[in-house]
């Protein structure tokens, strides 16, 4: 961006930070305050996360589809949005891995019909309102990894066939399979079962739903043979008649913490009931509530039936307990709620949910680097996406194009310094844009928790060219939290597609460091409770910018610094606060800067402002107020905003624009 000064290739007082670690310095002084890929991508040595939510959800399995690998549904392949019965069965039924969202309602004719789904598919319900409609979800024999979550099934019984003798129209049906996660769904009101999983299908987890106004709920089994290991927790049956579940030669069901209520009431005194152990079943079934039941719980004399911790209420018939079956704990851990609180835990999660329809892409567990999970998500995306980054080191270029909004880019370590996203290409390979480490064009784009940097060495190299950013902005509405951004010269770049579009960046209690030129652009930018690092070049009388605005003429918003501290190494007096940029010369590109309430240290100049490529700063909008500090003075060479202008250029004037943005008041 800016013309390469001589004086930068003096030595500095500090070597600079290598592959992108943050100084232990600067984040002890953080604490105090309170405050298309390029190269070879690889990670190294992180740490994949995953913690339970106060939400009672997680984007992985638990209980058995936990074991054995794991169940990962379409972990590492592309994202779609469905919203009709051919895309839906063009993706679930592709041999490629695919995370299908399913938007609104989508109703599968003839009546009836299936959707097939093939092996390594998630299909998840957008927000609470995904639902298929008088169809069924079919896995064949031979099936595997498959995870169904947040969805409505509902409505493919046909009057009068109570017993669903004459259809088949099951909710889900699988044969054969291994590997399933069932969770956070609601199925009522269909043909047959609402869940059939058959024939020595393993590795089964049923989690978090609602089977309603249905006959034959949940049923398990149809195999002589005895290899069916099964989790069933936390789901919801009321007004249904049996099999809540009914489980048949499963070798184990762990059924914990479901709530049966309201069952179907019509005097049959056998094929009414709740859970049945069947055949050689072993069954643990821990703290559920049965509320209004027939035959709770019962088995055969061939099975086995352990039960502790369980609440029955208004019920009758058979509680038969007999075997040792076996110990949960012996294959998983799990938590067990008691039994009393589960009505309540129960109608609250269970079923679908607002907040599960957003889709988490994991690096590196299910994708190897950051932009491979970038390029997973669909372009022209509606719903928000994250992109749960582990702790490590990515040595890799990130480009966020803008067909792909609505990113949360978001770092899983304890400190932002655990996550890092590093290059080191200089502008003279590729000009000041081509260096960036991480571009984001897209709207609607955050990024917590991570560490963005440029390790570009430019004492060891001579070039004409050694602007390298690490960061670049062109979307609107783009944050940053708790984000870090390391580089010398032009390290944070926000700016918009042209110069009389308006971008703009948030930017709260991060970090950034560089010399020249290091906060600089278009955008509309606010920078907010966070350190900016002034880094010495080792000279006595300048040592560099921090700002340099190209501001629209027709947008009275440029950089608002505000409630922030400016630190650096730099001798006292030789450092600018700014001076204007004026890209290719252009009159209409004048730089708006302010800075206010702010501390300013020792090494900021008496003359904070200066003229760049012909272009003097008195001509711009530089202004201070209330700032604080050594660095700080009121002189006749520092304009300091009035009291009136200053209730007019806030965090909120700057942010808010035509859509009445305001990322702030998250907070």
């Amino acid at each position: 961006m800016t013309q390469h000064l001589d004086s930068k290739r003096l030595p500095r007082s500090r070597p600079r930070p290598g592959h992108g670690k943050v100084l232990a310095a600067v984040l002890g002084l953080v604490a105090a305050l309170s405050l298309g890929a390029m190269g070879e991508a690889r990670a190294t040595s992180p740490t994949a996360t995953s913690a339970a939510s106060p939400d009672r959800w997680t984007d992985r399995a638990h209980g058995f589809a936990s074991l054995a690998g794991g169940t990962t549904g379409g972990a590492g392949g592309k994202v779609v949005t469905v919203t009709d019965q051919a895309s839906l069965a063009k993706y679930a039924a592709a041999p490629e891995p695919y995370i299908i969202r399913v938007a609104g309602s989508i109703a599968v004719e003839p009546f009836g019909s299936d959707i097939v789904v093939g092996s390594d598919k998630t299909l998840i319900g957008v927000g609470d309102t995904g639902e298929i409609v008088h169809g069924e979800l079919h896995l064949n024999p031979g099936t595997s990894n498959v995870i169904i979550r947040n969805l409505t099934i509902r409505d493919s019984y046909v009057e009068g066939d109570w017993d669903g003798k004459t259809t088949d129209f099951d909710a889900i049906q699988m044969d054969t399979v291994d590997h399933v996660w069932i969770d956070h769904n609601r199925f009522t009101h269909m043909g047959d079962g609402l869940l059939d999983i058959r024939k020595d299908s393993q590795y089964i987890t049923v989690s978090y739903n609602q089977f309603s106004n249905h006959n034959k709920a949940f049923g398990i089994g149809w195999t002589t043979n005895v290899r069916t290991q099964i989790t069933v927790d936390h789901n919801w049956f009321t007004g249904t008649k049996q099999r809540n579940p009914s489980a048949d030669n499963c070798a184990y069901a762990h059924l914990y913490n479901n709530y049966l209520s309201a069952q179907v009431a019509d005097g049959d005194p056998t094929w009414t009931y709740g859970n049945w152990s069947r055949g050689r079943t072993r069954m643990v079934i821990e703290n559920g509530y049965y509320d209004g039941v027939q035959h709770p719980y019962q088995a055969d004399a061939t099975a086995e039936l352990v039960e502790r911790g369980s609440i029955l209420r208004n019920t009758t018939g058979r509680t038969d307990e007999w075997g040792a079956a076996f110990d949960p704990r012996e294959f998983y851990d799990y938590r067990l709620d008691p039994a009393a609180a589960v009505p309540a835990l129960v109608k609250r999660f269970s079923g679908p949910q607002q907040r599960i329809g957003g889709v988490t892409l994991n690096v590196p567990a299910d994708y190897p680097t950051v932009q491979l999970a970038v390029d997973a998500v669909p372009d022209g995306n509606t719903v928000p996406v994250t992109i749960a980054v582990a702790p490590g080191t990515y040595r890799e270029k990130v480009f966020i194009p803008a067909s792909k909004p609505d990113i949360v880019l978001q770092g899983t370590g304890r400190d932002r310094s655990d996550t890092v996203v590093v290059f080191d290409t200089p502008a003279a390979y590729g000009g000041s844009t081509g260096s960036a480490t991480v571009r984001i064009a897209a709207n609607d784009v955050t990024a917590r928790n991570l560490t963005f940097s440029n390790d570009f060495d430019e004492a060891a190299h001579e070039l004409n060219g050694e602007q390298a950013l690490a960061m670049k902005t062109t979307g609107d509405r783009i944050v940053f939290e708790d984000t870090a951004f390391l580089g010398n010269q032009d390290t944070l770049m926000t700016d918009s597609p042209k110069l009389d579009v308006i971008s703009r960046v948030y930017v709260r209690d991060s970090y950034i460091e560089g010399d020249v030129d290091f906060v600089y652009g278009r955008a509309t930018t606010v920078i907010e409770r966070s350190v900016i690092r002034a880094l010495s070049r080792g000279s006595g009388t300048n040592n560099g910018y921090i700002t340099a605005a190209s501001t629209w003429t027709g947008n009275p918003y440029g950089f608002l610094i505000t409630r922030s501290k400016i630190v650096s190494d730099a001798p006292a007096g030789t450092f600018h606060l700014g001076r204007p940029w004026h890209p290719g010369g252009e009159p209409a590109a004048v730089a708006q800067v302010l800075i206010r309430d702010t501390e300013l240290p020792a090494a900021i100049k008496a003359s904070p402002w200066t003229d760049m490529s012909g272009f003097s700063w008195k001509d711009a909008r530089l202004t201070e107020y209330r700032n604080f500090g050594p660095g700080a003075a009121v002189t006749a060479d520092r304009p300091q905003m009035s009291e009136a202008g200053a209730r007019d250029h806030t965090v909120a004037d700057y942010l808010q624009g035509t859509d009445g943005w305001a990322p702030y008041a998250r907070h």
